[in-house]
């Protein structure tokens, strides 16, 4: 035993010793009574586990009397589990019964069932440590253990709310309704690891309402009831949790209903399910019993949309996207030491199996299974895989699951990761008999190997790894400065920039750069490599000195992540792609520089320059955000913040390739705003109801909803967002302004006024989105346009709305009004919200008043913000006379004007189809709305061709004639004067 584990078990001696004083726990006296043998079997498990050493004092009479007679070593049955359950309430004083669930309080439950979990979880270390059980063994146990706390705790809720509502009751059949739970992933497949967080999905057969006093609809019943079922599980007590529990993998994710009916489900599952549902779906299990009808019409409406019934080899393609993403993402968070999700890690090797699941489960029902290891040995009777593949995968998993359980072990966290500490390491090898933490290296890498080998055979794509012939001597000779005559006539045909000698030192300076000299060996030679090849593809391009210019620091900002240098070296794709867009766009090249796990984006030209509908970009987003604990708010915005800049580097390459019209371009940015706020107000939502509980509503019940909206104005509000665009927001809420939240103190939530409750969402959604972290920020928030402005409440009630527009709002915050629109919320809330604008924008407005309001603030704004008051020849391309805002400002005053006699001028937001609206009711003729759309079109591209430049919006004269601008300035000026100055 090292010196580390030594020094380790004395600090376990005193902290028994001093912890057991309080606890009237007398470990020395303990320790003494055991056999030598059992002495070494604790001392083993206590190096191991923290765990377990804080477990011990917190229920010691039990432990000690577990040690004393070994019945720690010996198997748990789930009927043992729910013996022990059933115990726990007999010694509590109550009658025993076979369900104890009556008689209790929800606090006595919960108090309870974390006491249960903590001795089913130190006996399953404890034989999980001394290999008194195998590795399924112990994950059978450990989902045992979840399936009984899940079934016991729903009779217990049950019985509660039934007492107050009834029994459900379903309206075509008019028989009673139960909750289905659906686990899934390893809960499903009896795999959880010491430490898993549980995914679950609610569903119950059919609509209908309870037969009780205070009846209410099924829905309501069955959302209370899971929610009482969650709050059972994950929250955190004096006592604990049971189980992290994890619904994002519901339909619709943490946007979509708590609970759905058949019906419902059935419907998403046919026309909305995605492969990686699919995927997800393949090792779910009902929980609550499958032997009953209702559960066997469960499976027959999942079975169809999981199994195809055709051989499907689309779904090796859904693999290698979802392995593709999970790359990006171990590339992202620096993965590699990540026993499930790092090269040739448990998550490969399961890709493997549910291939052939997905492929030919369809057609071949005994691969319907959904534990792995029983699959591994279908797949060699069938003849899919040979025999020593499958041993090999086999092997490979149960040890890596060795690993995983070992890890979780320590202080019984989820967690994946190799230690980097030494003691921790000495720690794992105890846990694994082998002498040395390098010993656990060498076994762990050579199953690692074996399973990116097999890996690589089966689903990866035969392209992953393609050769590159650009680097031969030419390309060496010019990386190293040394150009012979062979590589200087090539040059002098093909590309003579690189002959000058601004492009020279250009590259002299970076290859002896400090940067470079610096580089560790393996560094040096992937660059080595690497720049030959870059160089090639530079001679390609139309302008290889600018682009090598805007190279450079992106190369040097990667340099000691080399992870990145061996993206670029082997996919000569994204190689060419990074060379055509930085060659296109310094914004680009930046961009990339200031976030290089954007490489990773370049992998697949169809994905980059292709643009998402608003659905599967929110898809995107949830299946990113569902691979991080829904509690680490910190990879969260992380996992925002790189959705964010993945997108919009996306949609610059779309335009600075020509491959998306500006206004396929704008919708894009758009949709991206709009579906991260939608996130983020989930996640703030969760946070606020985790710290302070549900707020209530006048009938005193819990709002399991957020009644809550996000109001979009200017660019976000008009979908007209460009790269750097600001959010300009309007938060509102319509709860009950005299209630407050139902708190749960033995989860160590307060109560707060609703009003206090919805402000500190709103406070905590602003700081979700402009907060800096190490990947920047989500967006700026500007929150000038709220009631009252800077003084006013960040979110304001819809009554406060509704009243300060009608009162107190000035023009130009109506003018502001005129491209507001609900971007995400309370579909409720959004049509009274919806309703107010209308009303206000409707109200009849004297012409001459209004013309005189809108010259004043265009003015104003002219003095400021454009050029011509300090310089006549240049032009703001936004702010000068006959810019961007006069036509704006145009559309705005029309709306104001007119919209009581057309109120069809309400129906959208954006300029382009304001315009044609006015075309349309007689108040512009053809040729104005056509002057009009194809001049704030032209402009609105230069602006971002400007952005994407890094150029301000400020022209010359030359430059305006050249673009046409003063033409197009006319034309604005005459109907500007035609409009709001006659």
């Amino acid at each position: 035993m090292t010196e580390r584990l030594e020094h380790r078990w004395q600090q376990i001696n005193h902290q028994l010793t001093d912890t057991g004083a309080r606890f009237d726990f007398d470990w020395p006296s303990l320790w003494q009574s055991l056999p030598p043998q059992q002495q070494q079997q604790l001392r083993k498990v206590l190096l191991v586990s923290q765990y377990v050493v804080d477990a011990l004092p917190k229920d010691s009479d039990y432990f000690v009397q577990q040690l004393q007679s070994n019945q720690l070593s010996q198997p748990v049955s789930r009927a043992d589990i729910g013996q022990w359950l059933h115990d726990l309430n007999e010694h509590s004083g109550q009658e025993a019964e076979p369900v104890p669930t009556t008689g209790i309080s929800e606090e006595q439950w919960l108090h309870r069932l974390r006491i249960l979990r903590r001795r089913v979880m130190v006996q399953t270390i404890w034989r999980d440590l001394l290999r008194l059980a195998d590795t399924l063994t112990t994950t059978r146990t450990v989902s045992d253990l979840a399936d009984e706390v899940i079934c016991q705790s729903i009779r217990y809720f049950e019985q509660q709310l039934q007492q107050r509502y009834g029994v459900p009751m379903g309206k075509a059949s008019g028989q009673p309704q139960s909750l289905l739970v659906l686990g899934m992933g390893k809960l499903g497949a009896y795999e959880l690891n010491l430490s898993s967080d549980i995914d679950l999905i609610f569903s119950y057969p059919e609509s209908g309402q309870t037969n009780g006093k205070k009846s209410i609809s099924n829905q309501e019943y069955f959302v209370k009831l899971g929610q009482k079922l969650i709050g059972a599980l994950d929250k955190h007590t004096i006592d604990g949790f049971v189980f992290r529990t994890d619904m994002r993998l519901r339909p619709y994710g943490q946007s979509g209903p708590l609970v759905m009916n058949f019906d419902s489900l059935e419907e998403y599952y046919q026309n909305q399910g995605r492969d990686w549902e699919r995927y997800a779906m393949v090792k779910a299990r009902i929980l609550t019993g499958e032997d009953t009808p209702a559960a066997q019409e469960l499976l027959a409406i999942l079975r169809p949309f999981t199994y195809r019934v055709y051989i499907d080899y689309s779904a090796f393609e859904s693999l290698r996207s979802m392995k593709a993403m999970i790359n990006a993402e171990v590339r992202r968070r620096r993965l590699d030491d990540n026993v499930k999700l790092g090269p040739g890690g448990i998550r490969e090797v399961e890709f493997i199996v549910q291939a052939f699941q997905l492929i030919r489960g369809g057609q071949e029902k005994q691969l319907q299974q959904r534990a792995l290891v029983p699959l591994l040995n279908i797949l060699i009777d069938d003849g899919y895989l040979p025999a020593d593949a499958a041993h090999e995968l086999r092997d490979a998993y149960l040890y890596l699951r060795d690993v995983e359980h070992a890890l979780q072990a320590l202080n019984d966290e989820q967690t994946q990761q190799l230690p980097t500490e030494a003691e921790a390491q000495d720690r794992i090898a105890l846990a694994l008999d082998c002498d040395h933490w390098d010993a656990v290296v060498q076994q762990l890498s050579l199953h690692r190997s074996h399973v990116k080998h097999h890996f690589a055979n089966i689903v990866c794509n035969d392209d992953d790894e393609q050769p590159n012939d650009s680097n031969d001597h030419i390309w060496v000779d010019v990386w190293h400065g040394d150009l012979a005559d062979e590589a200087h006539t090539h040059l002098s045909h093909h590309c003579p920039v690189m002959l000058t000698t601004e492009f020279s030192q250009c590259l002299a300076n970076f290859r002896h750069s400090r940067a470079v000299s610096s580089m560790q060996a393996i560094g040096h030679d992937r660059l080595e490599t690497l720049m030959p090849q870059l160089l090639y593809d530079l001679s390609q391009c139309p302008e290889p000195l600018n682009t090598l210019q805007r190279l450079i620091p992106l190369l040097e900002a990667v340099l000691r992540r080399t992870a990145y240098l061996v993206l670029l070296k082997e996919n000569p794709q994204a190689r060419t792609q990074l060379v055509q867009l930085c060659g296109a766009s310094e914004w680009v090249a930046h961009y990339i520089t200031q976030m290089p796990l954007l490489l990773d984006e370049l992998l697949n030209p169809a994905t980059l320059y292709h643009r998402p509908q608003r659905h599967e970009l929110q898809e995107e987003l949830q299946l990113r955000l569902l691979r991080i604990d829904q509690d680490d708010l910190e990879q969260q915005m992380e996992a925002l913040r790189q959705f964010v800049h993945a997108h919009k580097l996306r949609a610059a390459a779309g335009e600075v390739m020509n491959a998306l019209p500006l206004m396929h371009i704008s919708d894009y940015l758009t949709w991206i705003a709009e579906v991260v706020l939608d996130n983020v107000m989930q996640l703030a939502w969760q946070q606020m109801t985790n710290k302070y509980g549900y707020p209530a509503n006048r009938q005193g019940d819990a709002v399991t909803k957020p009644e809550f909206i996000i109001v979009g104005y200017g660019k976000v509000g008009g979908l007209e967002m460009s790269y750097s665009s600001d959010l300009d927001l309007v938060f509102l809420h319509n709860s009950w302004n005299m209630g407050s939240t139902q708190a749960s103190p033995a989860a160590g939530q307060r109560s707060i006024d609703n009003n206090v409750f919805y402000t500190r969402m709103g406070q905590r959604m602003i700081h979700i989105l402009t907060t800096q972290t190490r990947s920047g920020d989500l967006y700026e928030v500007d929150m000038r346009l709220r009631p009252s402005g800077n003084s006013g409440m960040i979110v304001a009630s819809l009554k406060a709305f509704e009243e300060y527009q009608a009162h107190h709002a000035w023009t130009w915050e109506h003018q502001a009004l005129v491209r507001a629109r609900v971007l995400c919320g309370n579909p409720e809330l959004a049509a009274a919200y919806n309703q107010i604008r209308r009303q206000t924008l409707t109200q009849p407005r004297p012409l001459p008043t209004l013309k005189e309001e809108v010259r004043s603030m265009r003015k104003k704004m002219r003095e400021n913000l454009g050029m011509a008051e300090k310089s006549a020849d240049k032009f703001h391309l936004k702010q000068d006379a006959g810019g961007i805002v006069d036509i704006e400002f145009l559309v705005q005053y029309g709306v104001l004007a007119w919209s009581h006699q057309y109120p069809d001028l309400l129906a959208v937001t954006d300029n382009m189809r304001l315009l044609d609206s006015f075309e349309t009711v007689g108040l512009l003729d053809s040729q104005d709305r056509q002057t009009l759309q194809e001049t704030y079109l032209t402009y609105r591209a230069e602006t971002h061709r400007r952005a994407l430049q890094n150029t301000n919006l400020i022209l010359d004269q030359t430059q305006s004639q050249q673009l046409g601008f003063d033409e197009r300035r006319e034309g604005v000026t005459r109907l500007w004067k035609l409009w709001i100055e006659n």
